[in-house]
């Protein structure tokens, strides 16, 4: 009798010989993702990000910096976009005036009035970066404002530069607190936290879906790094560059020359990432059976696979159940558990 045991190797060469390396997708041996064609209609669990960019943006006040950011998110009314983030400290950012921090902290509750009526009345969740006061300590921070402009918590910033030490800032928690929104749940970090492992694993042991990430500076790789590292989407909203990256760390959409200011576009949480082998031995079961209400990415190089939901009627958690499949995160853990066991 044929042993039911496939090695990858085997798998690989058998593939390779009977369809061709050319048929392995648009990424063929380059590395690049094949990817199919969605299809249309809202996918089940879509959620419309917006992000902001001060690039270029200056004022003479806070109050007037305030009042060109309101400008700016008016014009992502059109997309009716769940949740929107502003870049870090972005009220004191490219302004002329100088203020104190204590100043600073007293008006930033002031003018937070603003984003929690805009919130409410366009029915969005905002991220709003400003600096807190409690106890006589001062946070960078950023508040989280709810769909009824309700403010629901904030997260202050766990690691500072040495300028905003020297400034009186003081760091927050070492646990990133997560937020429970009506589309699934989110987490925040804050510009120099992106230095630091442990804040972002944090949020993805706590279940975070979504961090976002409002900035100084853009982060570049680092915020693909992020996304792909713990199979989340990150959201960067900065002085610079902002762009929403998808948990493959791949961009979504990305402000720059045409977009300078705003963006706003949908992701899908209905995804789960996985090691492509040994699971791609069930991929054409799943396909046969789903077809278009499930796509399948493989990236060949780095051999990782994304399994998508792209009807309401199916949910990625119950494929993993039905294929006996593990996302990529639990391969790893058990695979450390089984070497680890072996070394005893």
């Amino acid at each position: 009798m044929e042993s039911k045991f496939v090695s990858r190797r085997s798998f690989i060469e058998k593939a390779a010989l009977t369809a061709g390396f050319t048929t392995l997708g648009a990424g063929g041996l380059f590395g690049k993702p094949d990817v199919p064609q969605i299809s249309k209609g809202q996918l089940p669990r879509e959620v419309w990000i917006a992000t902001i960019s001060q690039q270029g943006m200056s004022a003479e006040t806070p109050e007037k910096m305030v009042q060109s950011i309101l400008a700016v998110l008016e014009k992502s009314i059109v997309y009716h976009p769940d949740v929107i983030c502003l870049p870090e400290v972005f009220m004191f950012t490219y302004i002329r005036s100088r203020m104190t921090l204590p100043e600073e902290a007293a008006l930033s509750g002031e003018l937070l009035k603003e984003f929690t009526a805009f919130a409410q009345t366009n029915h969005c969740y905002l991220i709003c970066p400003i600096l807190t006061h409690e106890n006589g300590k001062t946070y960078n921070a950023a508040v989280v404002i709810d769909r009824q402009g309700n403010r629901i918590g904030e997260y202050r910033k766990m690691y500072l530069p040495d300028d905003e030490l020297a400034a009186g800032l003081t760091p927050g928690p070492m646990q990133p607190p997560v937020f429970n929104a009506d589309f699934g749940i989110f987490g925040i970090q804050i510009c120099y936290d992106i230095n630091w492992e442990q804040g972002w694993k944090s949020l993805r042991q706590q279940g975070a879906e979504i961090v976002f990430w409002p900035s100084a500076f853009a982060g570049g790789q680092m915020i693909h790094t992020k996304a792909w590292e713990n199979k989340y989407i990150v959201v960067s909203s900065t002085r610079e560059n902002s762009k929403i990256c998808d948990i493959s760390g791949e961009v979504v959409a990305q402000t720059g020359i045409w977009d300078r200011n705003l963006i706003c576009a949908p992701v899908n949480l209905e995804k789960v990432f996985l090691h492509t082998w040994p699971f791609v031995r069930r991929f054409d079961e799943i396909k046969a059976k789903y077809g278009r209400k499930v796509r399948i990415i493989n990236y060949h190089e780095e051999q990782w696979s994304v399994i998508e939901s792209l009807s309401p009627d199916v949910r990625v958690k119950d494929i993993l159940t039905e294929f006996e499949l593990r996302t990529h995160e639990q391969l790893i853990h058990d695979s450390g558990k089984a070497n680890l066991s072996m070394r005893d």
